[in-house]
């Protein structure tokens, strides 16, 4: 089997990974991931005991136990490009081995829960409000660097490049489901369900104008009032898609949960948003030590 090269999987003078400075044994199966460096103390305040804590740029990661389980939470901050980062070199930790530089004969699966913060896109949906993605649909193209056609929607994605005429020009729009076990760890009447949105930027890709025009000035409405036999695209983040997408190649589970601060619709913010992400952490921690 032949080596992979170290331009290519580049290790740290330690041992650790390039870009999130951790080593294999500083990795739960169990992950949460936010944007936020900051919130991850809040994440594992909630455990009953810490093993390890590093960080290096955005990268933060505390490791952890929780209700006799093994847990880490790591901060990914923003953007399709930096999920690329730490789902890959995630995954290299547990599934290549670092010395021989070859992939292990046993896959090891990880979790890998996102607790998020978004913007709703429906109306029903309000700030405060829960939404767990059950697609993930992905307007930054990252996943078309890699070969992925086999865990696409493609008729889904048709049906929203006809619905929305989207521009050619851009990047097609790429659809992925999420994990099914997972999801029913997680769901709840409580919590809301569709399509999460992901972006590769915040402002122009998001439909908001400051100074300069966007492309398509009606694409939000269009992406409003989508609908595939009834799942409806209910909010718009940066992570998801690239999140499921990346997961399901690598042979991982990953649901999004995100926390809905402000409603696009109505142009409401939440006025505690810090107490919505909380309540989240709470809700999905909970859930997943069932």
């Amino acid at each position: 089997m032949n080596k992979i090269g170290a331009s290519e999987l580049i290790l740290n003078p330690d041992g650790s990974i390039y870009h999130i400075n951790l080593k294999p044994e500083h990795v739960a199966e169990n992950i949460i991931f936010v944007g936020d460096q900051d919130r991850v103390p809040k994440v594992a305040k909630h455990f009953d005991s810490i093993e390890f804590e590093t960080q290096k740029r955005e990268f933060r990661t505390i490791t952890g136990t929780l209700n006799k389980k093994r847990f880490m939470v790591i901060s990914t901050g923003i953007g399709p490009d930096n999920i690329d980062i730490v789902v890959n070199e995630l995954d290299a930790l547990v599934n290549i081995d670092l010395k021989t530089r070859t992939p292990k004969k046993e896959h090891t699966a990880l979790n890998i829960v996102r607790i998020g913060t978004s913007g709703s896109l429906q109306e029903d949906i309000p700030v405060d409000g829960f939404v767990l993605a059950k697609y993930g649909i992905g307007f930054d193209g990252l996943l078309h660097a890699y070969d992925c056609k086999d865990i696409l929607e493609a008729e889904m994605e048709d049906h929203f490049i006809r619905h929305t005429q989207y521009s050619d020009r851009k990047s097609r729009p790429y659809i992925v489901k999420n994990s099914s076990e997972l999801e029913k760890k997680l769901i709840s009447e409580e919590i809301y369900t569709g399509i999460t949105a992901t972006a590769g930027g915040f402002y122009g890709p998001q439909g908001r104008v400051l100074r300069l025009a966007v492309q398509d000035p009606d694409l939000n409405n269009k992406i409003d009032n989508f609908d595939y036999n009834g799942i409806r695209i209910t909010n718009l983040e940066m992570e998801t898609a690239a999140i499921y997408g990346l997961s399901k190649l690598l042979g991982h589970h990953a649901v999004s949960m995100n926390a809905i601060i402000a409603n696009r619709a109505n142009l409401s913010f939440s006025k505690d948003y810090k107490k919505a992400v909380e309540n989240l952490i709470q809700y999905t921690l909970k859930k997943l030590t069932e």
